[in-house]
């Protein structure tokens, strides 16, 4: 998962021009739980066709360039690795942080599941 990596396919579409902003978020394995249960690790899983419709639709939005969105499956990951990273591209601020935040939580509800592990 690399980030600059996405960025930088952001950066050479034909239509950079209308970029104004590019807004990003890394998601990593935490230790504990929102109740605070401790974790070790987790194991995700994703519905690609909803992944790839829920992009398509994001990327309809107004002033949206770009939305790219790279999920780590099929395999244990441990507390600080990186489980997901999006990256949305498009010409204002405000576009970029809603699109980026419907997107996150679309992705967190209806196209992954995991299955943490605990002490």
């Amino acid at each position: 998962m690399d980030m600059n990596a996405m960025i930088q396919q952001i950066k050479s579409l034909p239509d950079y021009d209308r970029v104004g902003m590019i807004l990003c978020h890394n998601g990593v394995v935490r230790k504990t739980t929102r109740e605070g249960r401790e974790v070790t690790g987790l194991r995700v899983a994703v519905d690609h066709d909803g992944l790839d419709c829920l992009i398509a639709t994001q990327k309809q939005r107004e002033g949206i360039v770009e939305v790219l969105v790279t999920i780590e499956e099929g395999r244990d990951l441990a507390v600080g690795e990186d489980i997901m990273a999006i990256v949305v591209a498009g010409d204002i601020r405000e576009r970029v942080i809603q699109t980026l935040g419907d997107t996150l939580e679309a992705v967190k509800t209806k196209i992954t599941t995991k299955q943490q592990f605990y002490k």
